[in-house]
């Protein structure tokens, strides 16, 4: 099953969580208010929150009165452009990946952090990169081990000390270690709680400075992983850790599990930071770089005639295939 396939199974959820409100929306007679409204109501259900959703009905009114459209039939393929645009990821958003980078992995307990580096660690290393993991969670033995485990998985080295250990040494050494191993990338795992707001900052930009004065040829990436299930708190958390520290993409994990996958295009839309990599399966292949066209296609692909390859083709998206690297597990 290539990816596109795998997303569209994983968005099913949402997808039939609107499916039987948009069929409904996409017959009525006519666009007017009442249209409208059922359209806002159906973008809520999937989590698409009140900013995001009015956004996207502004939009979309602007360009029914700008084409003179009649039938909201004629409306569908607008509201797809309408969402694609909303979660546009910059040609340059994966540079990072073929430079000598420190990547810092943010975000609270539970939402899949530990998992989604060591999927990332057995990508990397699966394209030829030297990759090192850093367990700088200390305050949880259970994520050490976790990160061992994946480590041994993954075939590369993990930087590690015990419980309760200073989270900055381990970065120290892991730092050092990447310096002295030529590593390409260096996966490093955070606290996903301290105790107040403070100590989260201080501990980050401690971390921060360390990799600046130890490592200054690194290319520093920070990436905050969300649980997709949890909906408007996955949001919530990401205002919360950009109030404190910068931002440079998102990770959201099990789409497969939620109704309330339109939250991808909130978060984006909403923070202005790009959503890097989308979690839908539990294997390390599972986790894959984030394609808004192919996203929003796999969302509305029962409520187009189309094929989903010629909604994908109509949309200049290449025919996407496997990697046959990342699926000999």
């Amino acid at each position: 099953m290539g990816f596109f396939s795998k997303l569209k199974e994983g968005l099913s959820k949402t997808r039939n969580n609107i499916s039987q409100s948009l069929a409904s929306v996409f017959r009525a007679s006519k666009i007017d208010d009442d249209f409208y409204d059922e359209l806002e109501e159906t973008l809520m259900m999937a989590d698409m929150g009140f900013e995001t959703t009015e956004k996207v009905i502004d939009g979309l009114k602007a360009k029914v009165k700008e084409l003179k459209l009649k039938e909201p039939a004629e409306c569908k393929e607008l509201l797809i452009n309408i969402l694609r645009d909303q979660m546009s990821v910059d040609d340059s958003a994966y540079d990072f990946e073929d430079k000598k980078t420190v990547i810092l992995v943010i975000g609270v307990n539970g939402v899949g952090k530990t998992t989604s580096i060591g999927k990332l660690a057995y990508q990397y290393k699966k394209r030829g990169k030297k990759v090192l993991i850093a367990a700088a969670d200390t305050f949880r033995a259970a994520a050490i081990d976790q990160l061992k485990t994946w480590a041994e998985r993954a075939n590369v080295d993990i930087i590690a000390q015990g419980e309760g250990a200073d989270p900055s040494a381990v970065v120290y050494d892991a730092v050092s270690a990447a310096k002295s191993r030529n590593t390409d990338i260096l996966l490093i795992d955070t606290a996903g709680r301290l105790h107040n707001k403070k100590n989260l900052m201080d501990e980050l930009a401690k971390m921060r400075r360390i990799i600046s004065r130890e490592y200054p040829d690194a290319n520093v990436e920070s990436l905050i992983v969300l649980d997709g299930t949890t909906g408007q708190n996955a949001l919530e958390q990401a205002r919360q850790f950009s109030n404190v520290t910068e931002i440079n993409g998102i990770i959201i994990t099990k789409l497969d599990g939620t109704a309330k996958g339109g939250i991808a295009i909130a978060i984006q839309a909403e923070l202005n930071v790009p959503v890097k990599y989308i979690g839908i399966g539990e294997k390390p292949e599972d986790l894959q770089k984030f394609d808004p066209g192919s996203y929003v296609t796999a969302i509305f692909a029962d409520f187009d005639m189309k094929s989903d390859m010629e909604i994908l083709i109509d949309q200049g998206i290449e025919k996407l295939e496997p990697d046959d690297d990342l699926f000999d597990i």
